[in-house]
């Protein structure tokens, strides 16, 4: 069995101040609006509906490898906010990632139903911790946001918190499936970040209640949010670009054929573990 350290909130901070730096020595450019819909000082109100110390579901879109560590840095520069992902026991079980995994205090989903990293993830946000889930449960080679599974919604009803939808547009280009970090590529390159307004625990369904309309209306609200960051985006794609969705004449697979190769993915063996 490899070793796992005990969570660590020195290294949390050291691995995003090392985000950080790398984002400085690119000179990558974060544009984002919606701020406001981010958790604010001061009371409860129309226009801060989120309220500080209050646990928060922070829905993520995954069209790449980075998506994860810009909304990391967004939390951090806002409010100092250290944001706790569900983290594949894949990940996990990976001889460099998991220590790593387990340093920064992240929820492990195991193989099989994922209940216990559920629970503790509801155990979380009830403490008031921000919980990072990327719903799409995998990266989207269409670069528009794909079906997502219900854990979002249902958590964050259970706990009785709001889903804060942060769609992130352009960091794909940096690393993707298939596109390997290229320094060339990163160089100055912008990523374009649209906060969506928060989906409050009111409109969430109870516990007995089917929790798929809220998803869908989730996966509407992170898509508008692609839509809207790649509305204004700095960079000009060439025709058949590949980080651009086949529907606005890019070089991404089509929802159809992207169904076809998930597919022949096939689902991740119990007991697998990745090496």
């Amino acid at each position: 069995m490899s070793w796992r350290p005990e969570p660590s909130e020195r290294f949390y901070r050291f691995t995003l101040r090392t985000g950080l730096v790398l984002r400085w020595l690119f000179r990558i450019r974060v544009l984002v609006t919606g701020r406001e819909h981010l958790p604010q000082p001061g009371p409860l109100s129309a226009s801060r509906p989120v309220v500080p110390g209050q646990g928060v579901v922070v829905a993520i879109t995954h069209f790449g490898y980075l998506d994860f560590a810009f909304a990391e840095m967004l939390l951090w520069w806002h409010n100092r906010a250290e944001l706790r992902f569900l983290v594949t026991q894949g990940a996990a079980d990976h001889w460099l990632a998991g220590p790593a995994v387990s340093a920064a205090g992240h929820v492990v989903v195991g193989y099989g139903s994922g209940a216990h990293a559920y629970d503790a993830a509801v155990a979380q946000l009830l403490e008031g911790e921000y919980i990072g889930v990327l719903p799409e449960a995998g990266v989207s080679r269409s670069f528009t946001v794909r079906e997502c599974k219900t854990g979002a919604v249902r958590m964050a009803a259970e706990a009785g918190v709001p889903i804060i939808p942060v769609s992130i547009w352009g960091a794909h280009r940096l690393m993707s499936r298939h596109h390997a970090f290229s320094p060339r590529r990163a160089w100055r390159a912008p990523v374009r970040i649209h906060v969506g307004a928060p989906i409050l625990p009111g409109s969430l369904p109870g516990p007995a209640e089917d929790a798929r309309p809220g998803t869908a209306r989730l996966a509407k609200t992170l898509q508008d949010g692609i839509d809207t960051g790649i509305a204004d985006f700095p960079l000009q794609p060439a025709p058949g670009a590949w980080w651009m969705p086949a529907g606005l004449g890019g070089g991404a697979p089509t929802e159809e054929e992207r169904r076809r190769l998930d597919e022949a993915d096939g689902p991740r063996r119990a007991g697998a573990r990745r090496r």
